[in-house]
């Protein structure tokens, strides 16, 4: 289960729920993974209510965040389906770390009650568009789990 500002939509475009520190070996063991309202981010994409579970992705893999980063230590975990799910308060009030191990039966989650959707084949686009710098912000922003207002562009001509 992991603690998240991003959006449904933002998280099937990225296939599963990426930018995780975790034990690979460990994630890769489970079955589902459970998106869990993070509400208190200042750039939370969701009007779920914080602590409330939204998404199950059924894990196909667990692989870098950054492949071109061999010191990046984040993980995305994929997803081979997903299932909205709305289940407040799931998240225990306490827990630090954003991303936490618990059986779908002590969440209150039976998969075989869930309605399975494909994931979204995500063709990507030959034709490279321009940025504006707010776009450019917001989409490194969501890709790092940062604010917008944190990054930093330089452009040198």
């Amino acid at each position: 289960m992991v603690l998240t500002a991003k959006s449904i939509e933002t998280l099937l475009n990225d296939g599963g729920t990426s930018s995780w520190r975790l034990d690979r070996k460990h994630a890769r063991q489970c079955t589902y993974a459970v998106c869990t309202r993070n509400a208190h981010a200042n750039w939370v994409q969701g009007d779920e209510p914080h602590h409330t579970a939204f998404l199950v992705g059924r894990i196909s893999d667990v692989v870098p965040a950054e492949p071109d980063d061999p010191e990046d230590e984040r993980y995305l975990v994929r997803f081979s389906q997903f299932a909205r799910v709305n289940v407040p308060e799931v998240w225990k009030k306490g827990d630090r770390n954003p991303v936490r191990y618990a059986a779908m039966e002590e969440l209150g989650i039976d998969p075989e009650l869930l309605h399975w959707e494909p994931m979204p084949t995500n063709k990507p686009s030959s034709a490279a568009r321009t940025l504006t710098i707010a776009e450019a912000k917001a989409g490194l922003g969501l890709h790092f789990g940062v604010p917008p207002e944190s990054v930093e562009i330089t452009i040198r001509g």
